[in-house]
Order: structure tokens, then C-alpha cells, then sequence
């Protein structure tokens, strides 16, 4: 498994904004050979009027994400997104993590 993270700090004032728009795009994963799931996870407020959040895709391994970024469908999927970079501060973090532990809920 491997898991795709993208970390974003938003200003407090562009926080619904941030929201609406992640809640009302189509991500074009579903379909995707070794997708697994993805979560929008909203994190703590900082110290300086901005909150974190994270992207967080599992793919079932590292090659299904990488063949996913050369796809239409991740071009389809970001399509604008450098028309959005007003809600966010600076360039989105990426962290790519190979999984090596699992444990799951029977």
C-alpha cells in the first residue's frame, strides 16, 4: 500500500471557501486501477490565524499513484488548480509514504 498526502495551510478567512471547494469537486478517482479511498482531513488552528488541512489518498501500491498522476484523470481532476492558490499559503506539501505495518478493525 501507499499512502499520497498533500498538506495545506489556510488562512482562517479562506476556510469555507477552502471547504467548498474540495466538497464540491470530482476527484476522478473513483475508477482508478489501485485506488483504495481518500479522506480530506481538516487539522488544528495554528498560532498564526491558519489551519491545516491534508489531502490523503491510499493507493494499493506506489506505482498506481505515480500512474495516476500521468493520467487524464488527474489532469481532469486539477484542472484550475492554479486558479485556487488564493486559499491556500504557499505550494501544497506532498509526502508520499510506502506502507509497512497494517492493522485493521476485524
Amino acid at each position: 500500500m501507499y499512502i499520497a498526502m498533500n498538506r495545506f495551510t489556510v488562512a482562517r478567512e479562506n476556510e469555507q471557501a477552502f471547504e467548498d471547494l474540495w466538497l464540491g469537486r470530482d476527484s476522478h478517482l473513483k475508477g482508478m486501477d489501485g485506488f483504495v479511498e481518500f479522506q480530506m482531513l481538516k487539522g488544528p488552528e495554528g498560532e498564526d490565524e491558519t489551519r491545516l488541512y491534508a489531502s490523503h489518498t491510499v493507493w494499493s501500491s506506489e506505482e498506481t499513484f505515480r500512474a495516476w498522476t500521468r493520467s487524464d484523470a488527474f489532469r481532469a481532476a486539477h484542472r484550475g488548480a492554479g486558479t485556487t492558490t488564493k486559499l491556500h499559503k504557499g505550494a501544497p506539501k506532498f509526502e508520499g509514504f510506502s506502507v509497512i505495518q497494517e492493522i485493521a478493525a476485524d
